[in-house]
């Protein structure tokens, strides 16, 4: 959700008006109807009769159908562009958003759709990276179990770091190469800082761009989680329920905030 500031509202940060005309990828296996299937599927489980926040709401890829699913979603999202391009498609309209940081922006609702009343709150496919400081990741688990009822769960799609595929004295990893496009991660081992960057040429003209994450462990979510009050309830390796282990590539994480009298 992010692109160059210099062609976008700087307010958007990377997920700009460029980024968000093309972010909806029908050939990302993230866009992939059973992919998107199972994720709804997990949340709506979750959600119950409740409302469900999501951080990072993005073009409404997994709001959407949610919503359809008759549960009542808010989203919180920094780029105006993203949310135009949600507000855009059927249904967009009816799903209230909040403008701003999703580590520290309080849900603007009232009732059940106010911090403090949603069964579930979510961060998929990789978004916690998009806080790239460990103390802002601490915030955005604050900030969840802030809106979290209780008993209510906090659940974070997220891949497990590949540092496995450095080997020693190298810190860039290539994942697209083709004649007119190259995309390579870049990681700080010291720091856990990384980017994805990303080369094109079109019409012999070349362009540049990179987007800052920090990656985070399983064990490390786990902790600030427990900073926030709230105790891993699963771990699965995707939406299908796949057992997590040693070789996933990523995971799905899913805390709980102690019931009332729990």
């Amino acid at each position: 959700m992010h692109s160059s500031k210099n062609q976008d509202d700087p307010e958007d940060g990377y997920f700009g008006a460029s980024v968000a005309a093309t972010y909806d990828d029908p050939g990302s296996s993230a866009f992939a109807p059973e992919e998107v299937e199972a994720t709804v599927d997990l949340l709506a489980g979750l959600a119950a009769d409740g409302p469900a926040l999501e951080f990072g709401i993005g073009t409404g890829r997994i709001a959407l159908p949610l919503a359809r699913r008759g549960v009542p979603v808010h989203g919180i999202d920094l780029s105006r562009a993203m949310v135009d391009q949600l507000r855009a498609k059927p249904g967009g309209e009816a799903i209230g958003v909040t403008i701003g940081d999703f580590a520290t922006a309080r849900a603007a609702g009232d009732g059940e759709h106010a911090p403090g009343g949603f069964t579930v709150a979510y961060l998929v496919y990789n978004t916690i990276m998009n806080l790239t400081t460990q103390a802002e990741q601490v915030a955005c688990f604050r900030n969840a179990a802030d809106h979290l009822a209780p008993g209510g769960t906090f659940v974070i799609e997220v891949a497990v770091p590949d540092l496995r595929l450095l080997p020693p004295g190298q810190n860039a990893v290539p994942f697209r190469i083709t004649p007119t496009r190259w995309a390579f991660d870049h990681y700080d081992v010291a720091t856990q800082a990384m980017s994805s960057n990303y080369v094109e040429v079109v019409e012999g003209r070349g362009s540049y761009r990179s987007i800052p994450f920090r990656y985070v462990w399983p064990a490390e979510l786990d902790l600030m989680a427990q900073l926030a009050g709230l105790r891993l309830r699963d771990r699965w390796e995707g939406w299908d329920r796949a057992p997590f282990t040693s070789e996933s590539g990523r995971h799905v994480s899913v805390w709980e905030k102690a019931a009332q009298g729990g």
